[in-house]
């Protein structure tokens, strides 16, 4: 995940940098229930209003559970299909809730409503992340339901009434992309304020319809709204938070944009994004799915790490047999071809490896989603010293 706020607030108060700390243990996003409401056109998982067999019960759950916590694992996403269709996610909430896990909540938001939104408040989730990937009509169409921006609206403001941290979750496509703009005001009006934008990753239904992924050129305008609008509400000191997701090059491209924009704090910036040193699926970004299979995050329902019914997670999560776990713990990554030849690898870290793998059947290709040019990713002498050549041309 990347943090533009955080990198906005640098901007604003820069803070020492200091030697970086890895965390105890990997942030798991678990999916505990294939079944879901929806058919998302971007949908990961390829949910469906159905009920799926030998998904993990109660019992084993909390088993898993138990060993995530022994591990260092500091962070629980709960998540789907849709989450709250599972009968016992408030009573796993609250267990978590009790062991000291950071617990969020990833929901479509339209099964939030008056009869279990006190259930939702008394778990105490530290944050609920709300799906909303258009206004209205376009939301609806990529939800495939008519009424689900309503729906998926009246659960954000029952949310925020009860006092629960609640931010808005969008997934960048060439087909909204223009309401990106809307979505911004939207949060604003709603006193929203935190927002999530991910990039199109090729997964499930989101590898079907990877033909509607946005050109680079649409990627980097929506990319530099988000920067103007973080930069604005931290100068402002407003408590806005905006990150976004797969996607490692928005921190190469934030750095662009900083050179150009603030040449004296080039290098503060670049030191902060080394410190956070891009993509970390297989390393500190952990997925569990509803049958107990592991993968190094999400998007790699297709290539399991093994099961928690055979083995524990904390020894699956550290057991670099597996090729594509060697290569993800890799420090640094081979990467081939622009990625691995690029300058800002120690930011971006190589970007997203099921993409590649997706589209050539190397996981260890360059990332086919990098927005920035050739001439942007260019070696030249170092970072510290283009940032240098454009102060003086600023200058002069």
């Amino acid at each position: 995940m990347f943090r533009i706020s955080q990198f906005m607030q640098e901007l604003v108060k820069p803070t020492p940098v200091v030697e970086r700390r890895q965390p105890p243990g990997p942030v798991v996003i678990w999916n505990l229930i294939r079944r879901c409401n929806l058919t998302c056109k971007h949908c990961y998982s390829i949910s469906a209003d159905i009920d799926f067999k030998g998904e993990l019960s109660t019992d084993e759950v909390c088993t898993v559970m138990d060993d995530l916590k022994a591990f260092g694992v500091p962070v629980l996403i709960l998540s789907g299909g849709e989450p709250l269709l599972r009968p016992d996610i408030f009573e796993l909430s609250q267990r978590a809730k009790d062991m000291g896990f950071y617990v969020g909540l990833s929901s479509n938001g339209t099964l939030i409503d008056a009869d279990n939104i006190n259930d939702i408040a008394a778990v105490g989730y530290d944050y609920v992340g709300i799906s909303i990937d258009g206004i209205k009509q376009t939301h609806d169409l990529f939800r495939r339901k008519q009424g689900a921006f309503d729906a998926s609206m009246d659960g954000i403001r029952l949310c925020r009434e009860h006092g629960i941290k609640v931010g808005l979750r969008f997934t960048l496509t060439e087909d909204n992309a223009v309401e990106l703009p809307d979505i911004l005001q939207l949060m604003q009006a709603e006193d929203i304020n935190k927002f999530y934008l991910s990039h199109l990753n090729y997964a499930g239904r989101g590898n079907r319809n990877r033909d509607s992924d946005v050109q680079l050129g649409i990627t980097r305008q929506a990319m530099e709204l988000l920067f103007e609008t973080a930069l604005e509400h931290a100068q402002d000191g407003s408590d806005l938070e905006i990150v976004t997701g797969n996607n490692d090059a928005d921190g190469a491209f934030l750095l662009q944009w900083v050179m150009q924009r603030f040449p004296d704090r080039a290098d503060h910036i670049a030191a902060k994004l080394r410190q956070w040193g891009g993509n970390s699926s297989g390393v500190n970004i952990a997925n569990i799915d509803n049958l107990g299979d592991v993968h190094p995050d999400t998007f790699w329902w297709h290539y399991g790490l093994g099961n928690v019914r055979d083995r524990p997670f904390s020894e699956i999560w550290v057991d670099t047999s597996d090729p594509i776990m060697k290569g993800l713990k890799a420090s640094p990554r081979r990467i081939k071809g622009r990625c691995g030849e690029c300058r800002y690898f120690d930011i971006c870290g190589g970007n997203t490896r099921v993409r590649a793998l997706q589209l050539t059947g190397d996981p260890w290709a360059e990332d086919p989603a990098c927005y920035l040019t050739e001439e942007e990713i260019r070696h030249i002498n170092s970072i510290d010293a283009d940032a240098e050549s454009v102060s003086r041309a600023g200058s002069g």
